[in-house]
């Protein structure tokens, strides 16, 4: 199934093209995945330069970049979809809790902290909203993050619309060997 689901893919879903590229793409008729396996070499860098060869490869499923699995990460966090709308503060805050136990679990598993909280709300017509909040120190514990994650959904509240989806993640990590003092948060 992934050929046939990357054959119709438009070429701007592709890493590395943006907008400009995508309309220049479209502008020569390459609408899609397929569009652009299609061409040859020669046509794509003759239009994109030493780019085209790249596209030429990625429509063609090769990607000869090294893979950095060891990468220092930067964010943790976890989001749900709902099968039915949430209205009511109540009913989100109950939905953000497990979301919060999940990233506090991940952050007591590697020993991370982090400074930087966000909340995500996508609303039923999928646009999305983020609302985010940094403090001093790292977040001490998950009481902590639960506090402030339900702070920036209070105020946002009342929500314009009705919400399918909430996350929370927690940014500006550091590990246990980098951590400062913990302190608790004014909230």
């Amino acid at each position: 199934m992934g050929p046939a689901f990357v054959e119709a893919l438009p070429v701007g879903k592709f890493h590395g093209i943006g907008p400009a590229t995508s309309a220049k793409m479209n502008a020569l008729g390459l609408h899609t995945d397929l569009d652009m396996r299609n061409r040859t070499m020669e046509f794509m860098q003759a239009n994109f330069g030493k780019a085209g060869a790249y596209y030429y490869w990625i429509s063609r499923g090769v990607d000869d970049r090294e893979v950095r699995a060891n990468r220092i990460r930067k964010s943790v966090g976890a989001e749900n979809t709902f099968s039915s709308y949430l209205t009511e503060f109540d009913s989100m805050v109950a939905e953000l809790r497990p979301l919060i136990d999940k990233v506090w679990r991940h952050c007591e598993d590697k020993g991370s902290r982090g400074r930087t909280v966000t909340l995500k709300v996508k609303f039923n017509d999928f646009e999305i909203i983020t609302r985010s909040r940094s403090v001093s120190v790292a977040v001490a514990n998950r009481d902590d993050l639960e506090r402030i994650s339900v702070a920036l959904l209070q105020n946002e509240m009342p929500l314009p619309k009705p919400v399918r989806l909430l996350g929370v993640s927690l940014s500006s990590l550091q590990g246990d060997d980098q951590a400062e003092p913990q302190l608790g948060l004014p909230i």
